[in-house]
């Protein structure tokens, strides 16, 4: 699979750049690489689709956002190039001329001016726990979505047939009219009014969906969440919204993912942190202790005369990175625990360790302190 342009090259802006400035890069490639201006390029209608991609994510201040963070895995992207239909009914109205302007600049587009409606996107919040979200899951949702009436094909028209040409705009969907732009006179098209963009009327409505052409369905869908997502991502399935009155495309299932907390795990980026209380003697004499991962239990060492706030590196058992860059660590911080009453006998024994010079403070120059120490993890 080839690798995706980074979308601020394709429209040749900073990656500071300003919604007008994003805007009227787009309306420039637009203009360049317009299939009906270049028949003889077969490259334009890519490039035309690549710039469509890009400024649907750059334009959407959310998309924009994901983008910058996690670049071409962000979930809630384009979803791949758009089709000449979408690139039209979605995108024209920033040439002017309101409702697909731009089909009108080179002669109109070839195959008829019908636009393709888009259904309304649906929205779900999905709960992920610390395991999946480190190794990617695959969950299957229960879902209410519109779907196509099956009696009509989506039509709304009983039996699929009971259709007529509209008389308004003879069946194209669309009228024109001369509009003036910032290019000068031009043909412009717009929807039709009458027909809705459909380009036929319906003369007896079909007798399930009363002429609305879909139907309420539920359905389970399989979602596969890949490694790495944050809390707050968006991730989008196209095509798995809602079927539009009378025809056209679905619209998307928008997820949006919520991190539960883990009882005793914490996520910072890629890394997993783990505070670990070990007691003065095992600080002192050393130990073997089990800690929790997001891959079960694993057996640490705590050596002699640990220090409180010395940080073991467990490499590896961390959250897989989003991107594919590997997968990072847990870092398990070690904290002596002082405890906060003791017995007579206790007391005893510490008021005679407390004697030896073996138990005075008595730090080198070498000995680090705990941000030092968690500076260097991260380095």
């Amino acid at each position: 699979m080839a690798t995706k342009a980074d979308y601020y090259e394709v429209l040749g802006v900073a990656r500071t750049a300003a919604g007008d400035e994003i805007k009227s890069a787009y309306r420039k490639m637009a203009i360049k690489y317009h299939p009906d201006k270049n028949p003889d390029d077969p490259s334009a209608e890519d490039k035309f689709k690549e710039a469509a991609e890009a400024y649907e994510v750059l334009s959407n201040a959310d998309k924009r956002a994901r983008y910058d963070r996690f670049g071409h895995q962000q979930g809630g992207g384009g979803g791949g190039a758009p089709n000449m239909d979408d690139i039209f009914s979605q995108f024209g109205d920033i040439f002017g001329g309101g409702g697909g302007g731009f089909e009108g600049f080179f002669g109109g587009r070839q195959g008829g001016g019908k636009r393709v409606r888009k259904g309304s996107n649906l929205r779900i919040k999905l709960k992920l726990d610390l395991e999946e979200v480190a190794n990617g899951v695959e969950k299957k949702i229960k879902v209410k979505r519109y779907v196509a009436c099956q009696p009509c094909g989506g039509s709304g028209a009983k039996n699929g047939t009971e259709l007529k040409t509209c008389a308004t705009c003879q069946g194209q969907g669309q009228v024109k009219k001369v509009v003036n732009t910032m290019l000068g006179q031009m043909m412009s098209s717009s929807t039709c009014p009458t027909c809705h963009g459909e380009g036929k009327t319906i003369t007896a409505t079909c007798d399930v969906c009363k002429g609305e052409g879909r139907q309420l369905h539920e359905e389970v869908i399989p979602i596969n969440i890949p490694a790495g997502v944050a809390n707050d991502m968006q991730l989008s399935m196209n095509g798995k919204g809602n079927f539009p009155e009378r025809g056209g495309v679905p619209g998307d299932l928008l997820i949006q993912i919520e991190e539960e907390p883990h009882e005793f795990l914490k996520r910072d980026g890629n890394n997993i942190m783990f505070e670990q209380y070990i007691s003065f003697v095992d600080a002192a004499l050393g130990a073997n202790l089990e800690v929790p991962t997001i891959e079960g239990k694993v057996k640490i060492k705590v050596d002699p005369g640990t220090q409180p706030g010395k940080i073991l590196r467990l490499r590896g058992k961390g959250i897989k990175d989003l991107n594919g860059y590997g997968r990072g660590d847990q870092l398990i911080h070690l904290n002596v625990w002082t405890p906060k009453s003791v017995s007579n006998e206790e007391r005893d024994l510490l008021e005679k360790l407390r004697e030896s010079q073996n138990f005075v403070p008595h730090p080198g120059k070498n000995e680090k302190g705990f941000f030092e120490k968690v500076k260097e993890y991260f380095q």
